[in-house]
């Protein structure tokens, strides 16, 4: 403890009836002073009624993973610790299961590509012998055969083979090029917008391997600075389809391990199409693969024989505006499958036989499915998330096959995930709300009794009680127009109702995302109470386009992306500024990303109700953003101009009348700092005085090092100063 700490303590004591507020600071918030404990790595094992934890031993500054029973949470062993192998001595960053629990493979020294890419060195940890190999060295996405003996994995745009026991490798394919072929890889686009790598699956008995493989010959290039402190910047150049430019063209291909031999599926059928998602079904022979047309209203759900290359269409489904892509498909041992769908008008689960025929609807309701978590085929049970108890929160539930015999297995309010054991008996509940921390608690899950606590965050609750941090009340505004929007408010804990104070709305407000959710905090969250701390009140709302609701809330934006959600923002802007304690001439809007798009976009449009804007990140023209997102709301330029142009806010700039912070990293490969130099641009054309901060060499997070803490107390004094 300090000498300045010891006298503020010193006092305390002397003076037990002043209750003094800590002050947030942005160096506690960014060096992790509120970090929450969680179980890292958690995993239920394949086989055994067992999961596995990543934890680290601080003292020896080392990691263990660790195996416990799911019945009695009693700890069986510590499998492995990196002090014992020098190997890991950079840390276990991720590792994965065999199928038969003998061996694990461990991911270290991992270098990061993009959002979700990384190459990474690759051991394979014998479970019997207790012996740790290493098999392959900065590698892609490496997973094991059924059996355990072979890995395949990309390496420089190739799939490969590994022989685990020998340790020799061969080809599946030898053309991969960078910026030019990708095989068994996903391409930048499909891996921001479909949020997957992985581009292969092995059959259910590894006699094939499904890959994807990308030409990207035609999709146009950009390339972006990298100066990291050298005479000369280098440059970093990659395939990026802008809207209404050339995708890579993608196709589809069978390789069958023992005859060395592969197979390209005929998919002539489709033009300009893509692939979203491709895994293996419960028959070795038969794989699945979900085609998406250009515009995602159309999405067919492909059954393809590994032996013939045949294809069949099990789903055909269409959306006037577009189809969703979830990972809920789940084919079951007789190869009937689990499907999601928005058809209804809300996504639920539906049960189809092995053709594709529907059976049944699992689910139903004006809610919606969230995470689907399996299925209990002894007992004919299936698993979920919803909404169905009010779309701030979260529950698990379970269901019969056929639909009937719901039942919700947590009663909490706030959000409740699950892990399942192997066998279905328990889950591992996690559960946080908005004053909450997350515990961890294990449940039956046929009842959904409590079994045993495992860890809570009680530490974390009792240091918060010295920061007397202001609430989060939530509430659902309506505004002038009749929309009845999901929105919170957080006012200082010293907040006098006969005063005037300025506010600061925060939000995202991209398609089918959600803001207002009773969940713990986040580090903005700890950011929004610091500037409470100061005086200032932060609120929150969610439009129309948001999630949660239903596919026509969320959909009503569909060729407007920035319309009617900065006309929800500013109508929000506006009944709060009705209220008698809001300044409504002190009213400023932050947000990043999509966020930063909506809060420069409000500043220009809604000129004489929003008084400052932080934009960081943001899309300044939807021209310049990637083909499957920005297509997927609006179409193509070429079809759609107007909902292109209309509402960008660089075509708005003459409007500003207020302060506006522009922010940006040089390195950002997926809104690209090209946005800002053109909203730069046009602001110094309209002679419009503005702030603006770029980063270099930092992508869309903005952060490494000291960057974070700079960042935000950068953003700080600028609302200080300004609102």
């Amino acid at each position: 403890m300090s000498s300045c700490l010891f006298v503020f303590a010193f006092a305390l004591c002397l003076f037990p009836s002043v209750h003094a507020q800590q002050k947030i600071t942005v160096e506690d918030i960014y060096m992790g002073a509120f970090r929450a404990k969680g179980m890292d790595e958690l995993q239920a094992m394949p086989v055994s009624n067992r999961y596995t934890v990543l934890a680290m031993d601080r003292a020896t500054r080392s990691q263990q993973i660790e195996i416990y029973d799911f019945a009695t949470l009693e700890k069986v062993q510590t499998l492995l610790s990196s002090k014992d192998f020098p190997e890991l001595a950079e840390g276990i960053d991720e590792y994965r299961w065999d199928a038969s629990e003998k061996k694990l493979l461990i991911a270290t020294k991992s270098n990061p590509i993009y959002r979700h890419s990384f190459t990474a060195d690759y051991y394979v940890y014998d479970v019997a012998s207790k012996l740790l190999k290493k098999a392959l060295e900065q590698v892609q996405e490496p997973r094991f055969s059924p059996d355990g003996s072979q890995l395949a994995y990309v390496k420089d745009n190739n799939l490969s083979i590994l022989n685990i026991a020998t340790g020799q490798s061969r080809p599946v394919t030898q053309d991969g090029k960078k910026n030019h072929i990708i095989n068994g890889l996903t391409d930048w686009v499909y891996e921001e917008e479909f949020a997957f790598v992985k581009a292969f699956d092995w059959s259910t008995d590894g006699h094939y391997l499904a890959y994807m493989r990308f030409d990207e010959s035609q999709v146009p290039e950009f390339s972006m600075s990298v100066f990291a402190k050298n005479l000369y910047p280098q440059t970093e150049t990659f395939k990026y389809p802008k809207a209404g430019e050339k995708n890579a063209l993608v196709s589809l291909h069978v390789f069958n391990v023992a005859a060395n031999t592969t197979q390209t599926v005929n998919l002539s059928q489709y033009t300009d199409f893509y692939i979203a998602r491709l895994q293996w079904t419960r028959d070795p022979n038969l794989f699945a693969v979900q085609v998406l047309n250009r515009h995602q209203d159309t999405l067919d759900l492909l059954q393809i024989d590994a032996r013939t290359a045949q294809t069949q269409i099990l789903i055909h489904e269409t959306d006037a505006a577009y189809v969703d892509v979830t990972d809920h498909l789940t084919f079951l041992s007789d190869n009937r499958f689990i499907w999601s769908s928005e058809k209804s008008g809300f996504n639920h689960l539906y049960l189809h036989d092995k053709k594709g025929k529907l059976l049944n609807a699992i689910t139903s309701g004006n809610w919606e499915v969230t995470a689907f978590y399996g299925v209990d085929e002894k007992t004919q049970t299936v698993f979920y998330q919803s909404v169905e108890q009010g779309s701030l929160n979260r529950d698990v539930f379970k269901v019969a096959l056929n639909g009937k015999n719901k039942s919700r297995l947590t009663t909490q309010e706030g959000t409740s995930s699950a892990t399942f054991s192997t066998n279905y008996a328990n889950f591992i509940h996690q559960f946080s709300s908005a004053t909450e921390p997350p515990s961890f608690q294990l449940r039956n899950s046929n009842s959904g009794a409590l079994v045993k606590p495992i860890s809570n965050n009680s530490a974390l609750t009792d240091k918060l009680k010295r920061y007397n941090l202001p609430k989060k009340d939530f509430f659902e505004l309506t505004t002038a127009q009749g929309n009845k929007l999901n929105a919170w408010i957080m006012k200082p804990n010293d907040f006098d109702a006969t005063k005037k104070y300025p506010l600061l709305m925060y939000q995202y407000s991209g398609p089918g995302s959600q803001e207002v959710s009773n969940s713990w905090l986040d580090t903005n969250d700890y950011w929004f109470m610091s500037l409470a701390q100061q005086g200032y009140l932060v609120a929150c709302v969610d439009g129309r386009g948001t999630g949660y609701k239903g596919a026509a809330f969320k959909k009503c934006t569909q060729k407007q992306l920035g319309k009617l959600e900065v006309e929800d923002q500013i109508a929000a802007a506006k009944v709060f500024g009705g209220y008698p304690y809001i300044d409504a001439a002190r009213i400023g809007i932050f947000g990043w990303s999509f966020g930063g798009f909506m809060a420069s976009n409000c500043l220009f449009k809604g000129a004489d109700v929003f008084k400052t804007a932080i934009a960081v990140a943001p899309v300044t023209n939807w021209r310049y953003y990637d083909s499957i997102y920005t297509e997927r709301y609006l179409q193509t330029p070429q079809e759609n101009a107007s909902g292109y142009d209309d509402n960008s806010p660089i075509y708005h700039v003459e409007k500003l009348k207020g302060n506006l912070l522009l922010i940006h990293g040089t390195a950002d490969d997926n809104v690209h700092v090209q946005n800002s130099m053109e909203m730069i641009e046009a602001l110094v054309q309209a002679n419009k005085n503005f702030d603006w901060a770029i980063y270099p060499d930092k992508n869309h997070g903005i952060y490494g090092g000291k960057t974070r803490i700079q960042l935000f107390n950068k953003m700080t004094q600028f609302i200080l100063n300004k609102l």
